[in-house]
């Protein structure tokens, strides 16, 4: 076995949390919370999971509150989901495996039907196309009493996260949600403390990291996912997501998670390999919304190609600027690619269509040393969010 696998494989801690390896399954929303409960279908596939020998799983998506989510079979922190997200950790960590919750929110990027308030709110106000279908085509800027209670709410979900059993928290200051939008000029366009520069851009994200620090504690252990780029102009870029790791660091994060790429704006950035129109357009019966797949699909899904380890480049300059922990995530589906990550440097890999595609990859690493994962990266699984049962492998599993 090689070295950079079996560091791998071997035991590790994050901020004093034992892991029995470091190899972690990623936040991929699952769509299996109907009504916003964690359903037996959710627990089985973190069970399976914790069975095939991943070191940490990670709950996706937990909502700040309830108009923190994108949609309404979306989880969010409170008490009404308690017993349910109590069992569901309580099973995974049975199997030996860590689970993390990754707290987020939507911000403007919501087309809830159960939203609460008048209406989603972000940095500033704009057309919100995926509001449309919900009625909500314009999302409102935040005020200065609005951010008070957005990171009051971060701390609060926090500490119930917490309570509940999650051994670990995934902030999410990524992928076009509500603390990326201030993060990036292309959502950002305030004129007050919290716009205009990197810095200021950040002083929003920064005090939600330093009110959940304060709610969960000094050892309790904190993940970021950054995004290096939004994948339009305008935007983020890697250059930019290396300061705003720095900040990160020094803010007191644990461990960064370098990803790429805009749910809002430019999804495929993250993705790679085919384009997420092909699923959509095999789950899509609206005659109407066939049509735009149709006619729009190859403009708001752009198509990159798969490539082994595509952050890799990018994600080494993350970890040559920060002092805390860092998990690659990107393309990374042998063995070959797992000793060049932990060869370079990184500390943990996440690890996503590839364990959705084999979940006992983890296991069978450690049993074949050339082992290769057989994901296609056809990406008709991240199609399946909003379908009933959520997300699968469409290779292994007929479609229902």
């Amino acid at each position: 076995m090689s070295a950079g696998l079996d560091k791998a494989l071997s035991t590790a801690q994050l901020n004093g949390l034992p892991l029995r390896n470091r190899l972690l399954k990623a936040a991929t929303f699952e769509g299996k919370s109907p009504g916003g409960v964690p359903s037996d279908d959710l627990v089985e596939f973190h069970r399976r999971l914790g069975e095939g020998g991943i070191g940490m799983t990670t709950l996706a998506y937990c909502g700040a509150e309830a108009d923190g989510r994108v949609f309404e079979k979306m989880l969010y922190m409170h008490e009404g989901i308690h017993r349910e997200l109590a069992a569901l950790i309580a099973t995974v960590k049975a199997t030996g495996a860590a689970v993390s919750g990754q707290l987020a929110h939507c911000g403007n990027f919501s087309k809830n039907r159960e939203f609460q308030g008048r209406r989603p709110l972000g940095p500033s106000a704009q057309f919100s196309p995926i509001g449309l279908s919900a009625g909500m085509p314009i999302a409102g800027a935040m005020s200065a009493q609005d951010m008070n209670t957005l990171v009051n709410n971060y701390a609060t979900a926090a500490s119930f996260m917490r309570e509940v059993g999650f051994d670990a928290i995934e902030i999410h200051f990524g992928h076009g949600y509500a603390l990326s939008q201030f993060i990036s000029p292309l959502t950002n366009r305030r004129s007050d403390e919290y716009g205009g520069s990197l810095n200021n851009r950040m002083r929003l994200p920064l005090r939600v990291l330093t009110a959940v620090r304060e709610a969960v504690g000094d050892s309790f252990p904190l993940l970021g996912k950054i995004s290096m780029a939004d994948g339009k102009r305008g935007g983020i870029r890697p250059a930019d997501a290396v300061e705003v790791a720095a900040l990160l660091d020094a803010g007191g994060i644990d461990a960064i998670i370098p990803s790429t790429g805009t749910s809002s704006m430019n999804p495929m950035l993250m993705f790679r390999g085919q384009s997420m129109a092909v699923g959509l357009l095999e789950q899509t019966q609206n005659p109407l919304a066939r049509l735009g797949l149709r006619m729009m699909g190859s403009r708001l899904f752009r198509e990159y190609p798969y490539q082994p380890l595509y952050l890799l480049e990018d994600a080494q300059r993350v970890r040559d600027r920060v002092q805390c922990a860092v998990a690659y995530i990107g393309g990374c589906c042998n063995a070959e690619d797992i000793d060049r990550v932990m060869t370079a440097g990184f500390d943990f890999i996440q690890l996503g269509r590839a364990l959705i595609y084999d979940p006992d990859m983890p296991k069978n690493l450690a049993a074949k040393v050339d082992y290769r994962n057989g994901c296609s990266h056809c990406n008709r699984c991240t199609a399946l969010i909003e379908a009933p049962g959520g997300i699968r492998c469409v290779e292994l599993l007929p479609q229902g």
